[in-house]
């Protein structure tokens, strides 16, 4: 698992949001800062805390021209379920293949109540305009994700 570092240029990728639509990081970038943020399950206690603080922070994020995407092997239709009961006002990416997951480096072995398996670590990145990644926020729970990221953007 080769993680994509700040300074790095960042993956261009088209994955299919709640909708089935097809949405593209340059595509997002013409117009924003872009937070990619990857997280392993819809649903699930941590993803919808990261999630629900990610929606509460929005006009915060936007202060500082950032916008946030969530990338996870979720299908479309279970993106459209999490959205829809958490009221979530950012976009959400299925990708069930993991490509992008892989090409951004987050694809890998994880351990849970002592099985290993595959899966997306808990990983998030500023990537600016020009499309390189300009931080990687890898330090951080769940619930204090959306601080470490406000507090990185007022500084920098």
């Amino acid at each position: 698992m080769e993680r994509l570092q700040a300074g790095d240029k960042a993956p261009k990728f088209e994955l299919l949001d709640k909708n089935e639509e097809k949405v593209s990081l340059e595509a997002l970038l013409k117009e924003h800062r872009v937070l990619v943020y990857f997280y392993p399950k819809a649903m699930t206690p941590g993803c919808t805390v990261q999630a629900q603080n990610l929606r509460d922070e929005k006009e915060r994020l936007l202060e500082h021209n950032v916008i946030s995407i969530g990338i996870s092997p979720d299908a479309p239709k279970r993106l459209a379920k999490f959205t829809d009961r958490d009221e979530l006002n950012f976009t959400l990416l299925s990708d069930e293949d993991h490509a992008v997951a892989d090409q951004f480096g987050v694809w890998g072995p994880k351990k849970f109540m002592g099985k290993e398996y595959d899966g997306i670590h808990r990983i998030s990145f500023l990537v600016e305009q020009d499309g390189t990644i300009s931080h990687v926020f890898d330090k951080f729970k769940t619930k204090d994700h959306h601080e470490v990221v406000l507090n990185h953007l007022a500084q920098n």
